[in-house]
């Protein structure tokens, strides 16, 4: 784990690093936190050559959130930014959830740095008939339920877990809310800035996600010029979390 300040020290970004060499991979964790992306980050550096960086939004599991700093638009411009902080080149962009809007966003913005963009069951647009399920106030199985194909397999009793434990949930449910904005995890603008996005993307989707349906993947796919979808079968809104193996190689046959 690093700090990386910028801004002539107005933001501090905590991000870890995972691997020794190989493809860069910056990849963004979604509102469970960085421990939704760390272990597939870890799994992926030791599969495949490849250097995977894992910020962790500011405000998550502790780390500071500076007062300006309140939307996923803005956050996105800080981690172009981390790009050309790091030096790093020719990098995927990996985004899961929340990370898959700030991925989109950070591939909107565009950098010359960027070689590729995947967004796996992003949040951030608005399509009729395909609303986001609100999950702000669900209980834990009744999230698992919308969350996995299997959610029997990522059960868990809250009772059993530390004072921290749950502070630190609370608190990243509480920044959570304040990046997602006054829509509720999307923003009615980013369908447009959609268009912009000129790497190759691939929209990888799972099957049996009810946070975000498939048919609001495709829309997803379809807003950005040549992106290819994908559907995950068995797998829900984090394939990463709950089919890392199979998941795995569909990302690296794109990013790799």
């Amino acid at each position: 784990m690093t700090t990386v300040t910028m801004d002539q020290g107005a933001l501090d970004i905590s991000v870890e690093i995972r691997g020794a060499r190989g493809r860069p991979v910056l990849m963004l964790h979604g509102g469970g936190g960085p421990q939704t992306v760390l272990p597939f980050a870890g799994r992926l550096a030791e599969a495949r050559p490849a250097r995977v960086f894992t910020p962790i939004h500011p405000g998550f599991d502790g780390t500071v959130r500076p007062g300006w700093l309140t939307d996923v638009t803005t956050l996105a411009q800080a981690y172009v930014q981390l790009l050309d902080v790091l030096d790093l080149r020719d990098v995927a962009v990996v985004g899961n959830s929340i990370g898959g809007w700030l991925a989109a966003e950070v591939a909107a913005i565009g950098s010359d740095r960027i070689a590729s963009v995947v967004l796996i069951d992003a949040v951030g647009i608005e399509v009729p008939g395909h609303p986001i399920a609100d999950t702000f106030d669900l209980t834990p199985p009744e999230l698992a339920r919308l969350s996995f194909h299997d959610p029997a397999k990522f059960s868990f009793d809250p009772s059993a877990l530390t004072d921290a434990q749950l502070a630190t949930m609370a608190a990243n449910r509480d920044v959570l809310r304040i990046y997602s904005g006054p829509f509720s995890m999307a923003d009615p603008n980013l369908t447009d800035r959609l268009a912009k996005i000129s790497h190759p993307t691939l929209v990888a989707w799972g099957a049996s996600d009810q946070v975000v349906d498939a048919d609001y993947g495709r829309a997803y796919a379809k807003a950005i010029p040549g992106a290819e979808f994908r559907l995950l079968e068995q797998t829900g809104h984090m394939p990463q979390v709950e089919t890392p193996e199979e998941f795995l190689p569909v990302l690296w046959e794109f990013i790799g």
